[in-house]
């Protein structure tokens, strides 16, 4: 015969306090989860629209610079009238970014990659080109004073760099020879 020790007045006290404990921990780890979501969305939300503003400055910023680049241009010539264009056209992209939500930009993006997908390939293939070539642009313009590129040093002319003023030979720490400069009169 086996004795059922739930039934005791201790037994249920114990039970129901676990259960107690586990329903209360359970409640909890679950509003810390919620939170911690909220959170996150909050922050990925103001991640977004940062990046989404960035975006639509960098698009008004290049049809800032084509509107100066048709102004430089004939008036009624071609080129003026197409980067005038292009202009328009990449202002009212950068409002339209600027005033869309991301998931209503992410819809009309799919949308139009649906109807077109040989336009939006070609576009994404011409953004990208245009991009490296910026990053290339902007590479070169960050590299240190006294390089090869600032210098106007080319593969062609491999010359070593001249040491700076009052350097002598041996402090010159550049293991190619150094050439004497010109002085007033002689040729180079």
């Amino acid at each position: 015969m086996s004795i059922d020790k739930t039934n005791e007045p201790g037994a249920m006290d114990t039970k129901q306090t676990a259960e107690k404990v586990a329903s209360d921990t359970a409640q909890s780890l679950k509003s810390t989860a919620q939170e911690a979501k909220e959170k996150i969305t909050a922050e990925a939300g103001t991640y977004a629209n940062q990046a989404k503003e960035g975006a639509a400055d960098e698009v008004k910023d290049v049809a800032s610079a084509l509107r100066a680049a048709a102004d430089d241009l004939r008036s009624g010539s071609p080129q003026e009238r197409t980067f005038s264009q292009i202009a328009d056209g990449l202002a009212d992209a950068s409002e339209a970014i600027r005033n869309k939500d991301l998931g209503e930009m992410v819809g009309d993006l799919n949308g139009f990659a649906r109807r077109n997908p040989l336009v939006f390939l070609g576009g994404a293939a011409l953004l990208g080109f245009v991009a490296t070539r910026f990053a290339k642009a902007s590479e070169h313009g960050s590299q240190p004073a006294g390089t090869a590129y600032q210098t106007g040093q080319t593969r062609g002319n491999r010359l070593p760099p001249r040491p700076e003023a009052g350097m002598t030979t041996a402090q010159n720490t550049d293991p190619r020879p150094v050439y004497p400069s010109a002085t007033e009169g002689e040729k180079v």
